[in-house]
């Protein structure tokens, strides 16, 4: 099986090096992932600028191939698809590990989940993997047992054409899994102004923060309250955003 491995955080995050090694039980590993930090890209690509692809020589991944380019999430999809796998299929992609959340709202925003939208669109299977962290070194062991077996038996399953899986991860030990919808949901005190000197000219300013409101808390079948309540969460996601019932 040929698995395409990429994630928004950059190349040499624990997350993708995690998920990197663990597919390689299921196959064999084609590691595509932006040079930096990429979060919050959802499924933007980049236009009007050229594109790069270098590959990794020395690494540990069990075999894998790696390479690294200078576009979001989105065009990683496009260059394995088109450049790396010209002539032969992507059986599977998989997404992550992403240092953060990417349930409910965030999975609008997420370069992580961006990405595997992007393989739908290629009519190629798809996984997202995040955890409800984002720091750097962040405890992975708890959910390392699960990568392998639960995209296995997702990918067994069959993956229906058009959509993809957003799994989310609690911090800490995992009680069980659960599967979910998106959560209803909004960022609130978002623009945190700056503190320091502004550059002259410029009026204000300020960096994105907030903090996620759960407008739906009594609701038990969500993301969130799985997350909350130790569980794996997995919510299948369309490309589609019909709204069938306003037609």
């Amino acid at each position: 099986m040929n698995i395409v491995v990429v994630n928004d955080d950059g190349w040499g995050t624990a997350g993708i090096r995690m998920l990197a090694k663990e597919m390689t039980k299921l196959g064999s590993v084609t590691v595509i992932a932006p040079d930096g930090a990429r979060s919050g890209y959802g499924v933007a690509i980049s236009t009007g600028k050229p594109l790069y692809l270098r590959k990794i020589e020395e690494h540990d991944l069990n075999g894998a191939e790696v390479y690294t380019t200078n576009g979001t999430p989105a065009d990683c999809v496009k260059i394995a698809r088109e450049i790396l796998f010209a002539d032969r299929d992507i059986d599977l992609l998989v997404s992550g590990i992403n240092h953060g959340s990417n349930a409910a709202v965030n999975a609008m925003y997420s370069g992580t989940i961006g990405a595997c939208l992007v393989a739908t669109e290629k009519g190629i299977p798809a996984v997202g993997w995040s955890i409800d962290s984002h720091e750097a070194d962040v405890d992975l062991h708890w959910l390392q047992p699960f990568l392998t077996e639960v995209t296995q038996h997702l990918y067994e399953e069959g993956i229906a054409p058009r959509t993809c899986y957003n799994i989310n991860a609690p911090v800490g030990e995992i009680e069980g899994i659960r599967w979910t919808r998106q959560c209803v949901g909004h960022w609130a005190n978002e623009l945190v102004p700056l503190e320091e000197k502004l550059p002259e000219g410029v009026l204000k300013g300020w960096t994105l923060g907030g903090a996620f409101v759960n407008d739906e808390p009594a609701s038990t079948d969500t993301d969130i309250w799985a997350m909350e309540h130790q569980l794996l969460s997995i919510t299948p996601l369309k490309m589609d955003w019909t709204d069938y019932g306003s037609l």
